[in-house]
């Protein structure tokens, strides 16, 4: 592969911005943005679709541990655990996307308080309208592009209220500095992992994940689906211990890999080892991808990196645009919101 190979099918220029992902977050979180700082919240409700719901995952695997709980709405409805101490942060790159202004909107009806995040929209008026924090964040390329300039500002905003460290943050961004110089569109070459994957992947891969890192296979996940227009199935590792193995016993294209964290829990590695070898016993080629070291934002932004760039690599290989969604552009115009 070389750089006008990508240009040809990469039209839009996707690559470019990935590129520049790195300086894109790090700029977006260092940003003087108007923070908030809402007193007793104990419920964080994070409401998005798609690329704009991929954040509301990765806000559930890192504050996973922390006291405050936290629920995502990928839909329409709003928890009935609802109450005045809870924040309902809406998410929509767009600001136009119905599942999300109908959460908000029923969101106006409870005790909650509530911020808003779009590039404008009908998600903009709707709460200059209406009085709700609202911030504007602007859409680079697309909104699943748009992941870290919306990510890092939230963080930015958020960060009165989260608990998560400043350090954690900066590390996240050191990092996907480190990242890029591997997997980036000028170094075309065996040491690219994202590229040295999707040389590989042929058929429908199947991503294997731990709990943890659950976000970034969902990641994966979309945008192989959305950039490559393939199918892709994803299973939790330990349930499809018990469940999902057993489709292995007949011969299929289905490619596994397998999303592994430098430090998973004893039981997980355990449970990795075993499906290693059942998978080398029945010699079953399978691709493992590896987290970085670091704390849980780390290893995400780390996976989400590498695995994002490999589905563009692949749109490429396939001979592919990665850009245009016709199918996701066909639903929308059935809802009337194109």
């Amino acid at each position: 592969m070389n750089i006008s190979e990508i240009k040809k099918y990469d039209r839009n220029g996707m690559h470019k911005v990935y590129d520049k992902w790195p300086q894109i977050a790090r700029e977006s979180y260092e940003f003087e943005h108007n923070q908030i700082d809402f007193d007793g919240i104990t419920q964080l409700v994070f409401a998005g679709m798609g690329g704009s719901g991929a954040i509301g995952d990765i806000f559930y695997s890192i504050l996973s541990n922390a006291k405050i709980h936290v629920s995502l709405v990928k839909g329409y409805h709003l928890p009935s655990t609802v109450d005045s101490k809870t924040l309902i942060v809406t998410t929509s790159v767009s600001g136009n996307t119905v599942e999300t202004l109908s959460v908000l909107e029923s969101a106006i009806n409870t005790d909650a308080k509530i911020i808003a995040f779009s590039s404008g929209g009908q998600m903009k008026d709707f709460c200059l309208n209406h009085n709700i924090e609202y911030r504007n964040i602007p859409m680079v390329h697309s909104p699943r592009v748009s992941f870290p300039s919306f990510l890092y500002s939230m963080l930015k905003i958020l960060e009165p209220i989260l608990p998560i460290s400043k350090d954690e943050i900066i590390e996240s961004l050191d990092q996907m500095e480190n990242t890029h110089k591997i997997i980036n569109s000028k170094n075309l070459t065996e040491e690219n992992t994202a590229l040295k994957l999707a040389k590989w992947i042929k058929g429908i891969p199947l991503i294997y994940y731990p709990w943890g890192l659950q976000a970034a296979a969902i990641r994966f996940k979309n945008s192989l689906q959305e950039n490559t227009k393939c199918h892709v199935i994803s299973e939790d590792m330990i349930e499809a211990c018990h469940n999902g193995i057993v489709s292995w016993e007949q011969t299929s294209n289905v490619k596994p890999i397998l999303i592994e964290g430098v430090d998973d829990y004893f039981k997980t590695k355990e449970r990795w080892e075993i499906i290693k070898k059942y998978f080398t016993q029945k010699e079953i080629d399978f691709r493992e991808v590896y987290s970085s070291k670091g704390s849980v934002l780390s290893k995400l932004i780390n996976l989400i990196y590498i695995l994002d760039y490999c589905s563009i690599y692949l749109s490429v290989i396939n001979e592919i645009d990665p850009s245009p969604v016709k199918s996701i552009d066909f639903v929308k115009k059935q809802l009337n919101y194109l």
